[in-house]
């Protein structure tokens, strides 16, 4: 049965990331229900299931995703006629933990961005590969994604292959464009051992991983003195935050970013929000 459900999430794109984790998320039900027929199972039995992974320390995001995962799965059932309704449709998920991401000053980013030579050829890559990342508001994937056909210095803008293989183009700046000059003079010929199209290349010449991104922009932030916990999405939240600060329209920041709602992007507005009421507290005499 899951085999099959598999099947029809291939058929309509869904990610592999994805589909194996509805997978896990499905296996997990079928455990605590103790292999029970799901066309027998109740809304009751969903909502226990929903309190048993609350209970055993899971976040409200994590099983709200669950439960998405168990209402796409009953839609497959409904479609195939195994099912005449839906027991998740009464389940209502639990209000997900709000939280707000980490944002870098643009100073910090600065600091950063600034302190990374470009002398070797990594040193050339990682420069043009955050001077990008941030510039664009690229995610971790969508930086490994890019090939070097991708990039349009003339027209100082980037395609860019985003979640659900949505493309996008996007622009940058001066800067990320006179680092990736570099790079592509400079130092990807140097790494470059066969025809391989990535933008970004290993020291072995291939495409980078997500985790490689991940450890060469901690070790930059380390020594950039600046506050730990960096990530590749720290440089996207952060490139949307100075740009609300800056000015841009939702909408924009919106498309910039790829969201494919208006109410993700919404989470910059809370950041804006809070850090104007800090500024408030503190210089208001009757805060």
């Amino acid at each position: 049965m899951l085999t099959r459900f598999d099947g029809w999430l291939r058929a309509r794109g869904m990610a592999d990331k994805t589909r194996h984790a509805y997978g896990v998320d499905l296996e997990q039900l079928a455990e605590f229900v103790c292999e029970r027929d799901p066309a027998s199972l109740r809304p009751a039995d969903l909502r226990r299931f929903a309190a048993h992974l609350s209970e055993s320390g899971m976040s409200k995001t994590s099983v709200a995703r669950k439960l998405a995962a168990v209402r796409t799965f009953y839609r497959h059932m409904l479609e195939v006629g195994e099912v005449s309704a839906s027991p998740a449709d009464l389940v209502a998920s639990p209000k997900r933990d709000q939280y707000l991401p980490a944002v870098l000053k643009p100073a910090e980013v600065a600091a950063v961005l600034d302190g990374i030579p470009a002398s070797t050829p990594l040193e050339l890559r990682d420069r043009a590969m955050f001077e990008l990342a941030y510039a664009a508001g690229l995610r971790a994937e969508e930086i490994v994604n890019l090939d070097v056909t991708d990039a349009d210095s003339d027209a100082e803008q980037l395609r860019v292959l985003g979640k659900g293989s949505k493309t996008r183009v996007v622009p940058a700046g001066e800067p990320a464009w006179r680092a990736v000059a570099a790079y592509l003079e400079r130092g990807r010929p140097a790494l470059e051992q066969e025809r391989e199209p990535a933008l970004f290349l290993s020291k072995s010449g291939k495409r980078l991983s997500t985790s490689d991104v991940r450890r060469r922009l901690s070790g930059w932030v380390r020594r950039a003195a600046v506050q730990g916990g960096v990530t590749p999405h720290t440089l996207r939240h952060s490139f949307a935050t100075h740009l609300l600060e800056g000015g841009a329209d939702l909408r924009a920041i919106q498309e910039l970013l790829g969201h494919a709602t208006i109410s993700t992007t919404q989470t910059y507005t809370r950041i804006q929000s809070g850090r104007l009421k800090k500024v408030y507290a503190l210089a208001h005499p009757r805060a």
